[in-house]
């Protein structure tokens, strides 16, 4: 569950998304070690502690491909710095990053249609900053849209 509440971040579909997010991102679902609902997990499935900054830990994934991904949305170091300092974020506390991604969903202009129920209009609005979203066009694995879905709506999301 994300740390802000549905009232801070403009409604409980906005959370329900957030949660969908990190399912499908891997950080809470159930697949990796978690102590803190997928905020403390790196890229490859590792732990971190420290909540005071990004922890900018470039991880090696196969020959190809390093990220520095980190926290329950899988946030890359190099957005985090710009992000923290545009958006006044004190650290990198689960709170903070709920705010960071609310406004991903803002500027992709995906939040609006998250409150209006829009559900797939939103996420294909969003696929291209979280690799694991339906129709993401980065080649890795996706989740479905009926998958992403079933956990929105787990999550008490609601959608026309």
């Amino acid at each position: 569950m994300p740390r802000i509440t549905p009232e801070q971040a403009g409604g409980a579909n906005v959370c329900a998304f957030l949660d969908a997010i990190a399912f499908t991102e891997g950080t809470d679902n159930n697949r990796q070690p978690t102590n803190d609902d997928g905020y403390d997990v790196l890229v490859g499935g590792t732990l971190f502690t420290d909540y005071s900054r990004h922890p900018n830990k470039l991880v090696r994934l196969s020959a190809s491909l390093s990220s520095t991904a980190a926290g329950r949305y899988q946030i890359l170091y190099r957005f985090w710095k710009a992000y923290q300092q545009r958006l006044r974020l004190p650290d990198f506390s689960p709170l903070s990053q709920d705010l960071y991604a609310i406004n991903q969903l803002k500027e992709q202009r995906a939040y609006g249609r998250i409150l209006a129920g829009e559900f797939e209009k939103a996420v294909l609005r969003v696929n291209d900053i979280w690799a694991s979203l339906p129709e993401s066009p980065y080649g890795q694995h996706t989740y479905s849209m009926s998958e992403m879905k079933a956990v929105y709506i787990m999550h008490g999301g609601t959608y026309v």
